[in-house]
């Protein structure tokens, strides 16, 4: 396995990627609006994705990282906003890969932290947790929907 970073030369293994994440969290199958929301994203480089690869390059797995910064400590932070492993990948160490591939790559970008959301009963967690990810106890997260 490998894990590189995805460029829009990807597009189609991540778009079908980013359409089954969609499907797994109840949303509709909509491969073209995947196609071109992730070609934005390509466009105005405005996230970075990885995406795990095995041999022959079939697309195991992905994660999103959104760049965003702290003002209080005058940082860049990244937002892990999306980890989907394929179904026949899972249990095979490809999402402790790109989890481990983000560290890492927040580290060399010299950022203060990676930080994820993942719903309360997300069995993840114990990977997350297992890889030094520490759950928030001090803030809480609110949201505002329009």
């Amino acid at each position: 396995m490998r894990i590189l970073r995805a460029t829009s030369a990807n597009l189609e293994n991540i778009a079908n990627l980013f359409n089954a994440y969609r499907i797994f969290y109840d949303q509709e199958s909509d491969l073209a609006a995947a196609e071109e929301f992730l070609s934005e994203r390509f466009r105005k480089n405005d996230s970075v994705i990885f995406i795990a690869e095995d041999a022959v390059r079939k697309a195991l797995g992905f994660t999103q990282l959104y760049p965003s910064f702290s003002s209080v400590s005058m940082q860049r932070v990244y937002i892990l906003n999306d980890l989907y492993v394929t179904e026949e990948a899972r249990g095979q160490g490809v999402g402790e890969a790109l989890l481990e591939h983000a560290k890492q790559f927040t580290i060399s970008e010299g950022a203060k932290v990676l930080t994820l959301e993942t719903d309360i009963d997300n069995p993840a967690q114990k990977l997350y947790e297992r890889l030094g990810w520490t759950k928030d106890s001090a803030v809480f997260h609110y949201t505002w929907e329009a």
